[in-house]
């Protein structure tokens, strides 16, 4: 027996046996690890992401983020060639920086690296070094060419998903920028760190610290940089981001709330904060339904010592009432769940709250949604996985809805089921960077397109006759 993998024959298993024995991936439940470091970096003010390797994969990065936020992105790149490939990239990347930095101006540049860059060999820490060497008495005899902040992830894709890359680029510029000193006087203002999420998710951040009254960084904050007004004429780096100043004086804060618990330890910023700088760490899954919504204000309040915003509180009763209006909908009614890990281990702890069981939880990480530290009942999980992998699963799993990004299009309708879509990408529909899924506003949104979905499914079923279900 064969399959047909993208024009590739190649031999697999017995029908009976596992799926992830087959040798190539199809469809993968992933992205690169340079594109989630690009999208982190915009969340900079000033900052340009440069990919320390191929044109393609620039040009893959910014096809995926613009049809996603549907807004203008550059991407600059060390454009390896063959010879780039054997005899390394630090002259590229030399040229790259002096260009990036003459043509765009910009007050930071966060350098990504790439499987081929890191597959050579290049020691892209030892380039930046010797780059600055050369370059400082240059800069001190032409004063008007102020050298950018310099920000490295090593981001190889074989080693990670995008979701490392975004954690590895906010991990580097917190340790690059904040000072490692160990304070004992704190100030009142709290850090926010924030996994993917939609810059509508980033704005009801900021509308939910500004009621609690106390200053605040959040990083990333793309919720301008990559949702912005119209423009008159092209900007090349578009206003918005979190502050370098702010990202600074991060080491001083009462305490350091990180939305996202499959963050590796060595990615998490947050973790480095506490331990360097001796800044309380409060780490809480992604603010998805009542119970992680509650996590992430009891957090805050630990943080500044105030209670819960009585909006807030009005919003969670309201959203109380809503599950208890739609509640015929939901119950019984099994999912499929996929997306990046805080992603799939949010949605499916809002799902169980709202009684529908989550039948299979698939990721393309290679740790599972069940090793990040939160334990969750799920009949099926599926990491490192791919999108043909998850529908043999589904099959013998008969959900009623499937949740997750536009890739898992075909996935729904192979199996005759809904789709909602939420996470990233989101490429098929406009506004996938306004939905809104975070606190309880979020919830509440997410709820009423959960139901939706449900019934307007039903009535399509139905045929004639179905005004009310």
């Amino acid at each position: 027996m064969s399959k047909t993998v993208s024009a590739v024959t190649v031999k697999s298993v017995p029908e009976a046996a596992p799926a992830h024995h087959f040798v190539s991936a199809r469809n993968g439940c992933k992205m690169c690890a340079p594109l989630g470091a690009s999208i982190a970096y915009r969340g900079i003010q000033g900052c340009i992401p440069l990919i320390h390797g191929s044109q393609g994969c620039a040009t893959y990065i910014r096809r995926y983020v613009i049809s996603h936020f549907r807004e203008p992105i550059d991407i600059a790149s060390s454009n390896f060639t063959e010879a780039t490939a054997i005899f390394g990239g630090k002259e590229n990347l030399s040229t790259a920086l002096d260009n990036v930095t003459r043509q765009y101006k910009p007050e930071a540049v966060g350098i990504t690296s790439t499987c081929l860059s890191e597959t050579i060999g290049d020691d892209i820490p030892l380039i930046l070094r010797q780059y600055t060497a050369e370059r400082e008495s240059f800069r001190e005899s032409h004063p008007e060419l102020r050298s950018p902040a310099v920000f490295y992830a090593s981001t190889p894709s074989y080693k990670g998903t995008h979701i490392n890359g975004f954690h590895t680029a906010i991990h580097s510029v917190v340790t690059k920028t904040v000072p490692a000193v160990r304070r004992e006087t704190k100030g009142e203002s709290v850090n926010i760190i924030s996994g993917l999420v939609s810059p509508e998710d980033l704005r009801e951040v900021h509308s939910i610290m500004k009621e609690y009254g106390v200053p605040y960084t959040l990083l990333p904050d793309y919720s301008r940089s990559l949702d912005g007004p119209s423009w008159e004429e092209y900007e090349k780096l578009p206003d918005g981001g979190t502050k370098l100043g702010d990202v600074y004086n991060m080491g001083k804060a009462a305490g350091t709330v990180y939305l996202g618990k499959a963050v590796l330890n060595e990615q998490n910023a947050g973790l480095w904060l506490q331990d360097v700088c001796g800044v309380p760490l409060h780490q809480v899954l992604i603010p998805v339904g009542i119970e992680n919504t509650d996590a992430f204000f009891a957090a805050l309040t630990a943080c500044t010592g105030k209670p819960v915003p009585d909006s807030q509180t009005e919003i969670r009763g309201r959203l109380i009432d809503a599950y208890i209006d739609g509640h015929k909908y939901c119950f019984g009614k099994r999912a499929v769940v996929y997306g990046d890990e805080d992603f799939v281990l949010a949605m499916c702890a809002f799902l169980r709250e709202i009684g529908i069981v989550p039948v299979l939880a698939a990721t393309g990480a290679q740790k599972t949604v069940t090793e990040s530290g939160t334990p969750q009942k799920l009949e099926t999980v599926s990491d490192d996985t791919d999108f043909e992998t998850m529908l043999e699963k589904a099959r013998s799993l008969e959900p009623d809805i499937v949740v997750g990004n536009s890739k898992g299009l075909y996935l729904s309708r192979r199996l005759n089921v809904p789709l909602v879509r939420c996470g990233f990408p989101i490429h098929d529909r406009i506004g996938g960077q306004r939905i809104l899924t975070l606190g309880y506003r979020g919830t509440l949104n997410l709820f009423d397109l959960v139901c939706n979905a449900l019934m307007q499914h039903k009535q399509e079923k139905a045929g004639k006759g179905w005004s009310y279900v």
